[in-house]
Parts: structure tokens; C-alpha cells; sequence
């Protein structure tokens, strides 16, 4: 005969996830929508300019190229160096720059219908087809308002696509949340068509509750998570090196170990939780790097700019998303810290009293890296989180500083994505 506690396991875990998943998704978090800038109808020349530069990206290149490998990051650059100041003569030159390895498009083995879409999810060869098709319905269906094709799309339906957001490493998050900040319906179905071209197995630990699930442990600290995660042997020796390529791995053969820790965060206070996470995005860039070494993770950045556009969204879609959208960015998180293989997170770095936010900015607009897309999409998100929250100690303005002037350049790669980067 089973033990009592063995034949209740199964009730007391679905009880859990019942009463988890429901208070989630009746959670929200409560913060101001930044600044929205409205590039499409703003007269002067800059905004202009801008509108006239990301016209001019989603007409020549593909938003996914290199093999199906990298993604446009053009619009995230364009967008951080206009939100930080840059004026007509910056942005053009970044085009410039940025435009010399990007590549056409080209066309898809087929057209995309609305009875079809979701058969071709996660093919980045339907790319080109995909952005056509959300363009067909912008303009056929929704009289060119472009949220309400990003509602219909994103937040209806069984499976809806912002669940699926952080495929490739969350460049889809990261495009919508600029095409929301400056209201640009051209980022808007580029986002829609990256979110699926990109769509992969990651979207059911969100539309599956029963992945939801009593842990081994609980805190409300995200931070603290990670530094279990680092101590924790049992991922030791998973993976040779570094590199995105582990996640695939990561997630087939060591879900459990995922998860364990995933579930661990125990969401209560929504807000002072997501102030929680994005300080532990800023740790997990800045504080990595080693001193001396002036070298940071290329993926590791990935977790704080989708981050920042996760607080962009937050005031302007569904409240019943709110919390699903945090988890969903809490997962990239401990997949890419895995798969970068647990680097120490050091305490927190010196204040700098002398340098301020202009300086930062300048140093993103003007500086030897002002045409690295990862360098000042950094720079403004950790700005952002400092505007948002408050900076009293300025913390973020140190983390900012110090990244500033201390980069060099990105590390991370794994031995054959050095080589395909050369």
C-alpha cells in the first residue's frame, strides 16, 4: 500500500500550482511608462532622421542574417544613441557603420496566411514572409494601427507570442520594447516577425503549468538564486566552454536543475521584486568582469537589455502579462548565466562621485565604442533602471561609470563563434 504522503504529492503540487499560477497572473507591477517618443510624427530633424534611418533598415536588410545566425541589432543602436542624444551626423554615421555587415533580404520558401502562421513558427527562413504578412494585416485588417496587430498577436489565444519572447536570446523582446518606446510600426512588425522566426521550446514553461512548481527551496532574491546557482556543483563539468549553444543542452538534458532554481523565486511584492531583478541584470554584467581583465560577457549583456525592455512594456500591455513576463526573462537568466558557466558575481563596485549620467552619455555617443550596439544599448538601460528606481547611493551610476570606461570589448564566445566572429 502507497504512503498517504506519496498519494497526496500529487494533489498538494497541482493545489500549488493552481494557487501560484492564478496569483501571478493576478499580480501586476505598478511603474510609469517612460518617455514615448513618436518618431513617426515628430516635425524637427532628428526624430526625423531617425524615422527615416529605421525606414530605411527594414526596407534593404533582413532582420536575421550570417547564416540565419545574428540579428539586426541596428534599431536597438539607432534607437539607444537618439534616446541618449546623438544628433543627425551620429545616427547617420552608425547607419553607415552598422549597414557594412548586415544583408539583404531574402524571399521566404513561401507566403504566410492567417490560417497558417503559426505552422511556420520558429523557421528563420519564413522571416521575410513573416514581416510581409503582419504588414498584410496591419494594413488590410487593422487600418495601419500597429498595437492593436501587436495585441491581437502577442496576447490572445492559447499559446499567444509574447510567451515566446526570449527565443534567440531575446532579441525579440529587445525589438519590441524599442518599437513601443518610440511608436514605430516598422520596429513593430519587424518585432512580430522576429518573435517568430525565433519562436522555439522555451514559450511552454510559460503556457504549461504545470512546469510552475514547489522548489527544493524559496526566496524573494533573485540575486541570491544566482549565487546558489554558482555554487552549485551539480552543474559542474555540463559543458566544455562557454557559449550560447549550451542552452539547447542546458534545457534537454538538465531541465530539472533549471527549473529548481527557476521556481525558487517566489514572487510577493511585484514591484520591489522587479527592482530586485533589474539590479541583479546590472550585477550580472558589471560585476563579471574580472579586474584588469576589461573584458565583458557578450551574453551575459543580453540578460540586462532584455531587462530594460521588460520595464519598458510592463506599463503598456495587459497587467495579466506583467508577471509571466518577468519569469519568462528570469528563465533567459539562469539558462545564459549557465550556460557562461556561472562566473562570480564580485560585491558591489566604488562609487564614482566625479563622472555623472552626461558623462556616461557622452561617453555612448562619442566614445571609441559609440558603434557598438551592445556597449550603448547597455549604457541606456542601465540608465533607465537608475531613472526609474532611484539612485540615491548612486549604485547604477557607478555600475555605468565603471562600464563606461573600464570596456574593451566583448568576451564570451565559444571557440567556434571566435572564429565565425573573425
Amino acid at each position: 500500500m502507497s504512503s498517504p504522503m506519496i498519494a497526496w504529492m500529487p494533489v498538494v503540487n497541482r493545489i500549488h500550482r493552481y494557487l501560484t499560477t492564478s496569483n501571478y497572473a493576478a499580480q501586476s507591477i505598478n511603474i510609469s511608462s517612460v518617455e514615448i517618443h513618436d518618431v513617426e510624427t515628430a516635425p524637427e530633424k532628428r526624430p526625423r532622421t531617425l524615422k527615416h534611418l529605421l525606414r530605411a533598415n527594414h526596407v534593404n536588410h533582413s532582420i536575421i542574417y550570417h547564416n540565419l545566425q545574428y540579428h539586426n541589432h541596428m534599431p536597438h543602436l539607432l534607437g539607444s544613441s537618439y534616446l541618449l542624444g546623438a544628433d543627425v551626423e551620429q545616427m547617420q554615421k552608425i547607419y553607415d557603420e552598422e549597414a557594412k555587415e548586415l544583408e539583404e533580404w531574402k524571399d521566404s520558401p513561401a507566403e504566410i496566411s492567417e490560417t497558417d502562421w503559426r505552422e511556420f513558427l520558429g523557421d528563420k527562413r519564413y522571416q521575410r514572409a513573416y514581416v510581409d504578412f503582419f504588414e498584410d494585416e496591419l494594413a488590410l485588417k487593422f487600418g495601419y494601427d500597429w498595437k492593436r496587430v501587436a495585441e491581437e498577436y502577442l496576447f490572445t489565444g492559447k499559446e499567444p507570442l509574447v510567451h515566446g519572447l526570449i527565443g534567440g536570446i531575446g532579441h525579440p523582446l529587445i525589438h519590441l520594447g524599442y518599437a513601443y518606446e518610440l511608436s514605430n510600426k516598422e520596429l513593430a512588425m519587424e518585432a512580430l516577425a522576429m518573435a517568430s522566426s525565433s519562436y522555439n521550446y522555451l514559450h511552454k514553461y510559460l503556457d504549461n503549468a504545470s512546469y510552475t512548481k514547489p522548489s527544493t527551496y524559496s526566496t524573494t532574491s533573485p540575486l541570491e538564486i544566482l549565487h546558489k546557482i554558482a555554487d552549485d556543483i551539480r552543474f559542474d563539468g555540463i559543458f566544455e566552454g562557454k557559449g550560447d549553444h549550451n542552452i539547447d543542452t542546458l534545457f534537454s538534458q538538465h531541465e530539472d536543475l533549471v527549473l529548481e532554481h527557476w521556481n525558487a523565486w517566489q514572487i510577493t511584492d511585484p514591484n520591489k521584486q522587479f527592482q530586485d531583478s533589474q539590479e541583479a541584470a546590472v550585477a550580472l554584467l558589471v560585476n563579471t568582469a574580472q579586474p584588469g581583465t576589461h573584458a565583458y560577457d557578450f551574453f551575459l549583456v543580453h540578460i540586462l537589455t532584455t531587462s530594460h525592455a521588460v520595464r519598458i512594456l510592463i506599463p503598456l500591455i495587459p497587467k495579466k502579462f506583467h508577471i509571466s513576463l518577468v519569469r519568462q526573462w528570469w528563465l533567459l537568466t539562469i539558462a545564459v548565466y549557465v550556460a557562461q558557466l556561472r562566473p562570480k558575481i564580485n560585491d558591489d563596485i566604488e562609487v564614482k562621485p566625479t563622472k555623472q549620467w552626461k558623462y556616461v552619455e557622452e561617453k555612448a555617443v562619442n566614445g571609441p565604442w559609440a558603434t557598438d550596439a551592445h556597449y550603448v544599448k547597455a549604457l541606456r538601460a542601465i540608465k533607465e533602471a537608475a531613472f526609474t528606481w532611484g539612485d540615491v547611493h548612486e549604485r547604477y551610476l557607478a555600475a555605468a561609470v565603471t562600464f563606461a570606461d573600464d570596456f574593451n570589448g566583448w568576451t564570451g564566445f565559444s571557440s567556434a563563434e571566435e572564429e565565425s566572429r573573425n
